[in-house]
C-alpha cells in the first residue's frame, strides 16, 4: 500500500504479533528506525506499561499509543499538536492515566463540539444526567443535548467563559468553556461543569449565600461609617478636649437613646449632633432641626406636631405633616430646648413617653420613631430651679451629656480653625487662599473669644475681605475691627452697641457703609473697582454712597 509522504511524516501505525515479529507497518511505522526500536521486547513491556509514550527522531517527534490486539499489539503515532503535549507525554510515565481520569472523572464532567457545535465527546457522568445511553450524544447538535449550554457561542466568538453559572434541570452547576485552537483557527471547544452531589451542591451554594449577606452587610456598614467620619471630621481640632469629644460621639452614636448636647453660643452644637445622626443607624434617615428659641410662641404646636387641614386661618387645605413627623425613624435636633415655653415641654414630654403626636385640630394620634438630640446654652439645673424647665423633662432629654468645650478652653486649635475658615472663605468668594504672617495665629490665640467658633469665623472672613495682596497680616485684624479696640467682640453684638437702640437695620446699614468707605479708599475713589470689589452694580454703590 502506497502512503502519501504527508501521511507519512505526520502519522503512523505498526501491528506486532505475539512472537515479536511485525506483521504491518503503515506511514511513520515504516521508518527502519522505529522498526528496530519495537521489535525490542524489553521496549514493548515498557510501552504496554505507559501505554503514551514519545517517540522521538533525528528531524521529528511523535506520541505513540500502544494497545493490545488479538495475537498482539497495535501501535498508533501521530505528531503531537504542540510542545507542551510531547513534554507532558515526556516527563509523566502515567500520562494515558491522567487523561483517562480527566475523561471519566464523575465530580469533573467533559463536553467537546466540533466547529459545526456537533458533540464529539462527553463524559459518562454528563451521559448519565442528560439519561443518555454511552454515545448516544455524539453527533448531535449540543443545544439539543445540553440545557441552557452557550459551547456554541464560544466556538462562534472564539472567547471563553470561566467560572459561569448555568442552570440544568433543577440544578445550578459552575462550568467553564474554552474555545480550542488548532494554527489560530477555532476547531471546536470544550465545556467542564462540577458535578457534586446535591447536598454538597446546595450546602455550598447556602455558604455562598451567608458570605454574599455579609459582604454586603460590611460594605453597608463600611459605607455608613465613612460617611460618618466625614462629619465627625468637621468638628475641627486635635486638642485634647475636641478628641475625646470626638471618642465620645462614637460610643454613643450607634445607641438609640436621647443626647443633651450642652454648651456655650458658638460652640458647634449642631455639628455635634449632625455626627452623631450620621454615624448612627438612622442615617439614612432624615435629620430634622428645630431650632426651639426661634419658633412664635403662636406656632410651636403646629411646628412641632403639624395640623390637619382647616384647623385655624391659613392652614394649608391639606395639613402639614409637624417637624415629629418628618423625622420618623431618623432624628430630631432641638436647639436651644431651654427657650422652649413651659406649655410645650409638657406636651414634649408626652410625645417622649409615648412615642405619639397629634396635629392641632386632629384626633388620631400617629405613631413616630425617632432618636431624640437636644441642644442648650442654658443652665438647665437653674431653670429648673426657677421653674422655667421641667424637671421631668430634663431626666428625659439627659440620659446621655455631651459637654462641648469653649474655645477658650481649646486655644490650641485656632490654628487648624483658622486655616480651615479661610479655605472655606477663599472658595465661597472665588479667591486663592491668601498667604498668612507667622505672627497672626499667635495673635489670635491671645484674644478672648466670648463668641467661640463662630465669632472666630467672623472675625477671620472680615479680615479676609480687607487683606492686600492676598497676605493675611495682624494689622487687618486691628484696622477692620468691629468695634474701636475691641476687634474680638462677639458677631452678635459687634455692631449694636455703636447704634442707637442697638436696631438690626440700623446696624447692617452701618456695616454696608463702612464696606463701601473701605472699599473706595482701597480703590482711590475708582467707583468701578470699588463696586466690582463689593460684588454690587455701581449703580447700587452710588445709592449706598447717598445714605
Amino acid at each position: 500500500m502506497t502512503q502519501s509522504s504527508s501521511f507519512k511524516s505526520h502519522t503512523g501505525a505498526i501491528l506486532i504479533g505475539e512472537d515479536g515479529r511485525i506483521l504491518a507497518a503503515l506511514g511513520i511505522g515504516g521508518d527502519p528506525r522505529i522498526k528496530a526500536m519495537v521489535s525490542d521486547s524489553e521496549w514493548i513491556e515498557q510501552a504496554r506499561e505507559k501505554r503514551m509514550f514519545p517517540v522521538l527522531l533525528a528531524e521529528e517527534s511523535y506520541v505513540g499509543h500502544i494497545a493490545d490486539v488479538a495475537d498482539g499489539h497495535l501501535i498508533l503515532l501521530s505528531i503531537p499538536p504542540g510542545e507542551n503535549v510531547l513534554n507532558f507525554v515526556m516527563s509523566v510515565d502515567f500520562a494515558y492515566d491522567i487523561i483517562d481520569h480527566v475523561l471519566t472523572d464523575p465530580y469533573d464532567a467533559m463536553a467537546v463540539i466540533n466547529d459545526k457545535a456537533h458533540l464529539t465527546y462527553i463524559s459518562p457522568v454528563h451521559e448519565k444526567f442528560f439519561g443518555l445511553r454511552p454515545g448516544e450524544g455524539i453527533g448531535r447538535r449540543v443545544r439539543e443535548v445540553i440545557e441552557n449550554t452557550r459551547l456554541h457561542h464560544v466556538v462562534k466568538t472564539g472567547v471563553a467563559e470561566v467560572g459561569q453559572i448555568q442552570r440544568m434541570g433543577s440544578s445550578e452547576r459552575v462550568v467553564s468553556r474554552h474555545p480550542i485552537r488548532r494554527d489560530d483557527k477555532v476547531v471546536g471547544a470544550i465545556g467542564r461543569v462540577m458535578f457534586k452531589g446535591p447536598q454538597q451542591v446546595q450546602a455550598m451554594a447556602r455558604r455562598i449565600n451567608a458570605l454574599e449577606a455579609q459582604v454586603e452587610a460590611f460594605k453597608k456598614e463600611t459605607q455608613v461609617s465613612s460617611k460618618g467620619e466625614e462629619f465627625l471630621d468637621a468638628i475641627i481640632g486635635k486638642s485634647p478636649a475636641i478628641q475625646s469629644l470626638r471618642e465620645q460621639i462614637r460610643k454613643i452614636a450607634p445607641l438609640d437613646i436621647p443626647v443633651l448636647i450642652q454648651g456655650e453660643s458658638g460652640t458647634g452644637k449642631e455639628l455635634v449632633a449632625r455626627a452623631l445622626h450620621m454615624l448612627s443607624p438612622r442615617s439614612d434617615a432624615r435629620l430634622v432641626t428645630v431650632n426651639a428659641a426661634a419658633l412664635p410662641e403662636s406656632l410651636v404646636e403646629s411646628e412641632l406636631f403639624g395640623y390637619e387641614s382647616g384647623s385655624f386661618t391659613g392652614a394649608a387645605k391639606k395639613g402639614k405633616p409637624g417637624k415629629f413627623e418628618l423625622a420618623n425613624k431618623g432624628t430630631i435636633f432641638l436647639d436651644e430646648i431651654g427657650d422652649m415655653p413651659l406649655e410645650v415641654q409638657s406636651k414634649l414630654l408626652r410625645v417622649l413617653q409615648d412615642r405619639m403626636v397629634e396635629r392641632v385640630g386632629g384626633d388620631k394620634p400617629t405613631h413616630v420613631d425617632f432618636r431624640l438630640c437636644s441642644a442648650t446654652n442654658r443652665d438647665l439645673q437653674s431653670f429648673i430651679d426657677q421653674g422655667k424647665f421641667r424637671m421631668d423633662l430634663y431626666y428625659r432629654i439627659s440620659p446621655i451629656v455631651l459637654t462641648l468645650p469653649s474655645l477658650e478652653e481649646r486655644l490650641e486649635d485656632i490654628p487648624l480653625l483658622a486655616n480651615h475658615f479661610l479655605r472655606e472663605v477663599a472658595g465661597q468668594l472665588n479667591r486663592p487662599m491668601p498667604e498668612v504672617d507667622y505672627n497672626v495665629n499667635e495673635y489670635l490665640m491671645e484674644r478672648s473669644w466670648p463668641g467661640n467658633i463662630r465669632q472666630l469665623r467672623h472675625v477671620l472672613e472680615r479680615a479676609f475681605v480687607f487683606a492686600d495682596e492676598g497676605r493675611l497680616t495682624v494689622t487687618d485684624f486691628e484696622a477692620h475691627a468691629a468695634e474701636p479696640g475691641q476687634g474680638d467682640s462677639d458677631t452678635e453684638s459687634a455692631f449694636a452697641d455703636n447704634v442707637p437702640g442697638g436696631k438690626l437695620k440700623d446696624a447692617l446699614d452701618d456695616l454696608e457703609r463702612r464696606l463701601v468707605e473701605d472699599a473706595l479708599s482701597r480703590f482711590k475713589g475708582n467707583k468701578k473697582k470699588a463696586a466690582e470689589f463689593l460684588g454690587v452694580s455701581r449703580s447700587r454703590l452710588y445709592k449706598k454712597m447717598e445714605n
